[in-house]
């Protein structure tokens, strides 16, 4: 979100406020600066730097620790391109300390672009694959579940950006993964509202994927049988990408 969409809720309070100052009712009037007041408030706070970064260690402080084992794969969820640098290098360092024979990258506009770059960086015994059909936190963990589950790929270590993280962690664990989180960084420039925004709306992303079920775990049969649904796209659209 651009900086100047932050400014909205401040613009929208100030014409109402001016249109309401020329009404006849004081009573409005005064509401309206009351709710005007409030408003603002509740938004300067939100946006604060100090109430970002708590709330951002809110998302993170519950995530277990990242074990050192070695896994079945490595999975980048792809979250567009001023994301997808610093989860190309976490990914490099963890290929290199061999944490798993096969690393899989998942997001429209992401997963082909991620797999080309860490071609180099793989060794012969490391496989590189990926899909860009998904184009959301549930869709990255069903499509990666539909190709990974039915080939015994049970443990994974998932990479993606701090706030999204927990989110990307209950959604990959009702798919059947066992989930090791390794945060990337988020890019030096992300602070201010542009944080808030990123760490408020992953708030509200939980609590929507939470009353739509999207976090209750799925039976067995359909994590080895893939829905035809989703199988149909993926030959349609053509986005398995195998290095």
């Amino acid at each position: 979100m651009k900086f100047t969409d932050w400014l909205t809720l401040p613009l929208l309070l100030v014409i109402l406020f001016w249109l309401f100052r020329s009404s006849r009712s004081k009573l409005q009037f005064r509401k309206l600066r009351t709710i005007a007041a409030i408003s603002l408030l509740i938004y300067l706070i939100a946006t604060s730097p100090i109430t970002a970064a708590l709330a951002l260690q809110g998302l993170v402080y519950f995530l277990p620790a990242d074990s050192g084992e070695t896994v079945d794969a490595i999975v980048i969820v792809g979250r567009g391109p001023a994301l997808r640098e610093s989860r190309i290098e976490v990914a490099a360092q963890l290929m290199q300390a061999h944490r798993a024979p096969l690393i899989f990258a998942s997001g429209m506009n992401d997963a082909a672009l991620i797999v080309d770059r860490l071609k180099a960086k793989a060794d012969p015994t490391q496989k590189l694959a990926g899909e860009s059909c998904s184009q959301s936190t549930q869709e990255n963990a069903q499509y990666t579940a539909a190709l990974l589950y039915p080939k015994d790929v049970r443990q994974i270590l998932l990479i993606t950006d701090p706030p999204h993280m927990l989110r990307s962690l209950f959604s990959f664990r009702s798919f059947g993964f066992t989930v090791i989180p390794h945060t990337s960084p988020l890019p030096p420039y992300l602070t201010g509202a542009a944080l808030s925004h990123s760490v408020w709306r992953e708030y509200v992303g939980l609590v929507g994927y939470k009353f739509r079920g999207h976090f209750q775990k799925r039976p067995e049969s359909e994590l080895k049988h893939p829905p035809t649904e989703v199988l149909k796209k993926f030959s349609d659209w053509d986005c398995i990408t195998i290095s």
